[in-house]
């Protein structure tokens, strides 16, 4: 079945991590080994090859630079320029990517529906993996003047914040609402037609995003405080509302987003007992929320900053992804359900946001 993975950070680990996502899985654990500067080296758990295997043929692929003050302990670039660059850096990646035939962007409906055909079908093994460009944080826009530049670079959803404070808004284990830059970007994003990704925000800049932003919103990569009480989590009253707006909600496969309990850099799966399964909890609380299937997906993260040493025990690669349905099937969602939140939910949301064909 076609996953429609709606979070991976391929650009931050090409580019910062150093990671050749071309290459095979192993390879790139072993180049890694005897590393010591991340926790996760050694740990990686995509790549391109593994995104085929597992059918992940679409996904929404990320730009992230964090800009910090120097107030922010958080690790980040010193200045808004130097941010802008990394994001630049990233897309250049991204670019190369689809020079290799390795990649390919959406940026339109008319490319989204024939990248869902090709994937839906029996895909060549050198079928592209097709990818919607989104930018986690939106600290690296130096000006409002950015933001148009970034969608005419096929920039389609942006997540406000990320940790932390930020510019635009207030992120995780951050607090405040969006302020006067933020609004303006809202307005900014609203009229270009961009999507509002409200994963990270603190729940003061989730209040405030809401009521000033009018156009489509989803949550690439959250799950519900419910479950896991954190405020990086989603409560039922927040989901609830995304649902009324139309939102789809994709899952997150970070382990301590999960399970409760779980200590950063402490705990390991073995220790929780956290597997795949677990992920089917959180997205059966959005469907139960929603009354139906058609606001739940996948948005797995990994390799966002993590590895397998904080993933699902049963989880070795993305590939791994395909035993959700028989996970979903256990607990009674029918066919038309699982294909929903494997991938139609997400591919229906972007029929409905994207453009329809290039101006």
């Amino acid at each position: 079945m076609l996953i429609f993975d709606a979070h991976l950070d391929l650009g931050m680990n090409a580019m910062e991590w150093n990671r050749d996502y071309t290459r095979p899985l192993h390879e790139i654990r072993l180049r890694e080994q005897g590393q010591t500067d991340r926790e996760d080296r050694g740990n990686g758990t995509v790549c391109l090859p593994e995104m085929h295997k597992g059918r992940v043929g679409i996904c929404v692929a990320t730009q992230i630079g964090r800009y910090v003050k120097p107030t922010n302990q958080l690790s980040g670039w010193h200045s808004p320029e130097q941010a802008w660059a990394q994001t630049q850096g990233q897309l250049e990646w991204y670019r190369a990517m689809e020079e290799k035939g390795e990649m390919s962007q959406i940026k339109t409906v008319e490319q989204l529906d024939s990248a869902a055909e090709i994937w839906t079908n029996d895909p060549p093994p050198d079928t592209p993996i097709f990818y919607v460009l989104s930018l986690e944080g939106a600290d690296s826009l130096v000006t409002i003047q950015h933001l148009e530049r970034a969608y005419e670079q096929g920039l389609r959803a942006i997540g406000p914040a990320n940790f932390g404070p930020g510019t635009y808004a207030q992120g995780t284990n951050a607090s405040g609402g969006i302020g006067s830059k933020g609004t303006e970007l809202l307005k900014e994003m609203e009229g270009l037609g961009i999507i509002l990704d409200v994963s990270h925000l603190c729940d003061e800049s989730f209040r405030n995003a809401l009521d000033v932003f009018h156009g489509k919103v989803w949550a690439s990569h959250s799950n519900c405080r419910k479950i896991v009480p954190n405020e990086r989590q989603f409560s039922s009253e927040q989901l609830r509302e995304l649902i009324d707006r139309g939102a789809v909600i994709g899952a997150s496969l970070n382990a301590w987003m999960l399970v409760p309990g779980w200590i950063l850099s402490k705990t390991r799966p073995e220790d929780v007992g956290v597997k795949l399964e677990h992920l089917g909890d959180h997205i059966d609380h959005v469907c139960q929320i929603a009354g139906n299937s058609l606001h739940a997906g996948i948005g797995s993260d990994l390799d966002g900053g993590f590895g397998l040493e904080e993933s699902p025990m049963d989880l070795d690669s993305i590939a791994d992804l395909q035993s959700l349905p028989e996970i979903f099937k256990s607990r009674g969602y029918s066919d038309q359900d699982v294909a929903n939140i494997m991938h139609g939910n997400f591919v229906r949301f972007l029929r409905e946001a994207l453009p329809q064909t290039h101006s």
